[in-house]
Order: C-alpha cells, then sequence, then structure tokens
C-alpha cells in the first residue's frame, strides 16, 4: 500500500513513518508541508494520504478537498492534535474517511488504516458528536484571506496572494469580522482558529 505521509513536524513525521513501515507493508513517501505533498499527489499514484491538519502551504483539509474535486480515489485520513468541531466538520464535508487524534495508539491508527481501506469511515464518536453542533459561518473566500491576515499580511499582500482585487480582499475580511462578530481581523482570525475553521 503506498500511504503519502504529510506533517510538518519532522520529528513527528519521522517516528510515524518507521512505525508505519515496522507495523504493515506500507511504502512511505514524506511530505513536509501541504504545498509538498499537492505536488506529489499530482506526481505520484498513492493509496491513502495521512495528513495532518495545520500545515505550512495547504493544509490537510484543502488536500482533501483538492481530492475530493479532483474524484480521486485516494483514501484520507487526518490526523491532528486538535478535536475542533469546525475541523471535523470541514473534514466530513471533503469525504475524509478517518479522523484520528495523534495521541490516539497505534494500533489503532493501523486498524483505522485498514477499515479506511475497506471503504468505512473511522471517526471517534465523541468527535463526530461535535462536528454536528455548530455551524462553520465562513465561506472558502473568507477563510483564505482571514488565514493569511492571521500570518501578519497586508490588505495588498492578502488581494495579491489571492489574485483579487485590494477592495474585494477588504470585503472578504469586513464579512467575516461582521460574522464572528470580533473587533478586527486578528480577533476574527483568533476565533476562527480556536473553532476549527481556519
Amino acid at each position: 500500500m503506498r500511504i503519502l505521509l504529510a506533517e510538518d513536524q519532522s520529528m513527528v513525521r519521522g517516528a510515524l513513518a518507521a512505525l508505519l513501515s515496522i507495523k504493515g507493508n506500507y511504502e512511505i513517501t514524506e511530505a513536509k508541508d501541504g504545498d509538498e505533498a499537492l505536488t506529489l499527489l499530482k506526481t505520484q499514484e498513492f493509496d491513502l494520504l495521512l495528513t495532518d491538519i495545520e500545515m505550512p502551504g495547504r493544509t490537510g483539509l484543502e488536500l482533501a478537498t483538492w481530492l475530493k474535486d479532483q474524484q480521486s480515489k485516494i483514501k484520507v485520513i487526518i490526523l491532528t492534535t486538535f478535536g475542533r468541531s469546525g475541523y471535523i466538520k470541514r473534514a466530513l464535508e471533503a469525504g475524509v474517511g478517518g479522523f484520528l487524534l495523534k495521541d490516539a495508539p497505534t494500533d489503532e491508527l493501523q486498524h483505522a488504516i485498514e477499515q479506511i481501506m475497506n471503504g468505512r469511515r473511522i471517526i471517534d464518536p465523541e468527535l463526530a458528536m461535535m462536528a454536528i453542533g455548530e455551524q462553520d459561518l465562513l465561506n472558502d473566500k473568507e477563510r483564505r484571506a482571514l488565514r493569511l491576515a492571521a500570518d501578519g499580511k497586508s490588505t495588498a499582500e492578502i488581494a495579491s496572494s489571492l489574485f483579487i482585487a485590494e477592495g474585494t480582499a477588504r470585503n472578504y475580511l469586513s464579512e467575516a469580522i461582521n460574522k464572528l462578530n470580533a473587533s478586527n481581523r486578528i480577533d476574527a482570525a483568533r476565533i476562527a482558529k480556536q473553532k476549527g475553521w481556519l
């Protein structure tokens, strides 16, 4: 089984790759961030994407959404430290097969891989219940603008990164601030991140 492991923390990535190599008949390819993972997904064949959520470049959720848009048969498992309701809800919408916390036992990960490759979905019941709760208020354009604002980018830099006019970038940020009842863009980014919407 060919697994693409996308994780920006090199020690965690190395440990996971070593562990999976011992546990099963897996061929592991490592990606240090979301952008490298996307390049590999476009150029190589994989059966499974095992990815973190929060990474430089594209997030694990963006990778899962891209695969869904491509109607790819590659299965996706998200491994994360954060069990936030917004993340889980977006993962489910992106067709992710598994959503596991990084502190889960290693046997649980191997079991999840087997189950997901057989077409099942593995999500911790408590996490699934969390996902039913809150509604994500942001659309993708607002989310992307807010993520760049959280990185300290100016409105001009956000507009340039998203290939939109400065006024449009301002509108996206303003909408996000209003929806989240925040005092400014940094406050909006903080609230959205806390809820797992970024």
